[in-house]
């Protein structure tokens, strides 16, 4: 985690010599980012590691001599920093982003499969909060919960008329999973809008959905929202917002302009919740960087949600989590492992077993 003393010192490993020399171009061209090195594959990055002492380090997804991921894992148990995956956009490439996010990465930059040079100084200012945002992160990998907390919270029984909705962007991805395998099959309805450009929804929808007791979707237009199911926005495609159908809660997709320059915006779903489900609905906003989603949580609290905020000692950045808690936005800071079990709280799920 950096010290905020002196600029971001940032490693760059890609075997391609034009994203090296890309990425170089982009960072250091950025108030308080210095690329101190570029290695072409991880044998190399080690040494480097060792002599230069990066705060930050993006590296390439698939490189020869030694795979991304094997060079992932290893860093983590024995030098635990600040990663920033660079990937492709192909279902391949997102599914091994999603396992190194899994393995301890903080984020990820997806490269173009044409015109790289081009489109990745499109997104420059992008990439450059993405580094910022990971030198203040907290490296960590996440286990997957004890047996026995999944068992005590197994008999929670369904509900048709309280709904969650989740919002996060940087670390969420692996936050998100681990609050959604401790929820029973019977918990109420989950809507969640992570910050995930288009291509990268339906991997992480596949690999949640064969690890939770909860049945994980990609939420399309006009599903109906049912008990022990799970809804995630498209990445990049569209909004996601709930609806009602008569005696029933749908969802909405809106493909409308970026909302806090995000496109799916957790602001816009904790507003169709505050406006549609009001005091049946339990809102939580995880670690992210900037601010979406923190007026929407507020509206949801005013129309009688309960809302709740990750604490910043669970959090990868605390960002978004920061400013829902500055504002009033969240009744409450909840530790990440222990959100689960808050949420169906606040639901009444647990109440209703208890008493049963």
């Amino acid at each position: 985690m950096k010290d905020g003393k002196g600029p971001i010192r940032v490693l760059c490993v890609d075997d391609s010599a034009l994203v090296r020399a890309v990425m170089s171009q982009i960072l250091n061209a950025q108030t308080g980012i210095e690329v101190v090195g570029t290695a072409p594959d991880p044998l190399v990055a080690r040494e480097m590691i060792k002599r230069l002492d990066p705060d930050v380090l993006t590296l390439d997804v698939e490189m020869p001599r030694m795979d991304g991921l094997e060079f992932l894992a290893r860093l983590m148990r024995l030098r635990p920093m600040p990663v920033v995956m660079v990937s492709s956009l192909t279902e391949r490439g997102s599914e091994v982003t999603l396992r190194a996010l899994e393995l301890g990465a903080v984020d990820f930059i997806t490269k173009p499969q044409a015109g790289v040079r081009d489109g990745l100084l499109e997104y420059a200012e992008m990439i450059a909060a993405k580094i910022r945002a990971a030198a203040s992160a907290r490296p960590r990998s996440y286990p997957v919960p004890a047996d026995g907390v999944v068992a005590r919270l197994a008999g929670v029984l369904p509900s048709t008329e309280k709904l969650i909705f989740i919002g996060a962007s940087t670390g969420g991805t692996e936050a998100i999973r681990r609050v959604l395998e401790r929820l029973p099959a019977g918990s109420p309805a989950v809507l969640i809008t992570q910050h995930m450009p288009a291509g990268f929804t339906r991997s992480f929808v596949k690999r949640l959905d064969g690890l939770c007791a909860v049945r994980v979707h990609e939420a399309a237009d006009g599903d109906h929202v049912l008990p022990g199911h799970v809804y995630l926005a498209p990445g990049g495609v569209a909004h996601l917002c709930v609806a009602r159908s008569g005696a029933h809660y749908v969802t909405r997709l809106d493909t409308g302009d970026p909302v806090n320059r995000h496109r799916p915006s957790v602001e816009v779903m904790f507003q169709s919740a505050a406006r549609v489900a009001g005091a049946n609905a339990v809102g939580a906003i995880l670690t992210g960087m900037g601010k979406d989603g923190a007026r929407g949580l507020l509206e949801m609290r005013e129309a009688g949600a309960r809302t709740f905020a990750e604490d910043e000692a669970s959090c990868v950045v605390f960002g978004m989590p920061r400013e829902a808690l500055a504002i009033g936005a969240a009744e409450e800071a909840v530790a990440l492992e222990k959100m689960a079990a808050r949420l169906l709280d606040a639901a009444g799920a647990l109440a209703r077993t208890s008493h049963s």
